[in-house]
């Protein structure tokens, strides 16, 4: 069993209910982040699943200097907080410097480890003792069972309230491939597990300056995890996804989310029958 993680009102891991973390990529406008924060919120509702309201303040590792970044953070962090007050909904995203942990702490209620930075011995026990539960993303160059050692790092700082997300491991060049594998050998360390549906299907630089995707495939891999016993589902939405400004062909369109958890509800159910037979 893993360690249940106390989120806001949500609780992940545990045997706790299926969560979803969901939200556009990056804070493209206020606007588009407050209507798909409501649009979010009521398809939550209706398919009985917790949520958790993700959006970058700031992509720090886009592709070319060119790429469009967010609002910054301390513009990023009023418009989530907007979100929370407006939706009361919890909140993450990813930080990336030392400078950004103590407001990100105070407005966030999951810091999020990238996973170009899950090796970053440093930050990473910095982010641990900002007092949040860290949501780490798994390196697509780390084995799954070299994880291990990072959630050692969280918890020798002394917090215990740890999630991995797994998002694809590299697969030749601008390519990655989603191990099922991985899920219950990172959940075999007692924390609770989140599958990352659209990064997984990621062409990392695969346009040149900008990452590729193939989001037809998103409902695929994310059946399958939840078929494999996760504790949580993350996708990245976006109501016109090829009109976003960042990770626009791997995000799912906001339309399409509906009939997905419906699904992945359903797997879930039979996963969880069968786990207490």
């Amino acid at each position: 069993m893993t360690h249940k993680v106390k989120i806001g009102p949500v609780t992940i891991g545990g045997g706790a209910p299926l969560v979803l973390i969901a939200g556009p990529c990056v804070i493209e406008s206020e606007a588009m982040v407050m209507n798909t924060a409501e649009a979010l919120k009521k398809i939550a509702l209706d398919a009985g699943i917790p949520l958790i309201f993700k959006s970058s303040y700031d992509k720090a590792n886009r592709s070319s200097h060119s790429s469009f970044r967010g609002p910054g953070l301390q513009a990023g962090l009023r418009i989530l907080q907007w979100v929370r007050e407006e939706f009361s909904l919890p909140l993450i995203s990813d930080v990336h410097t030392q400078e950004e942990i103590g407001p990100a702490a105070e407005v966030l209620d999951v810091l999020q480890i990238p996973a170009f930075l899950c090796r970053q011995s440093d930050f990473i026990m910095q982010v641990a003792r900002a007092g949040r539960p860290v949501n780490v993303k798994k390196g697509q160059f780390m084995a799954p069972w070299d994880m291990k050692n990072v959630v050692e790092k969280i918890r020798h700082a002394g917090n215990q309230n740890v999630l991995i997300t797994e998002r694809g491991a590299s697969f030749g060049y601008n390519n990655l491939v989603a191990d099922m594998r991985a899920l219950p050998i990172m959940r075999g360390f007692g924390v609770p597990v989140v599958f990352d549906g659209t990064h997984s299907v990621q062409l990392p630089g695969g346009q040149g300056t900008s990452s590729g995707g193939q989001r037809e495939f998103v409902p695929y891999l994310t059946r399958a995890a939840v078929a494999a016993g996760v504790d949580g589902i993350f996708l990245e939405v976006h109501p016109s996804p090829d009109e976003a400004l960042s990770d626009g062909p791997n995000m799912l369109a906001l339309k399409d989310l509906p009939d997905l958890l419906s699904q992945v509800m359903e797997i879930d159910a039979v996963v969880r029958i069968n786990k207490e037979h």
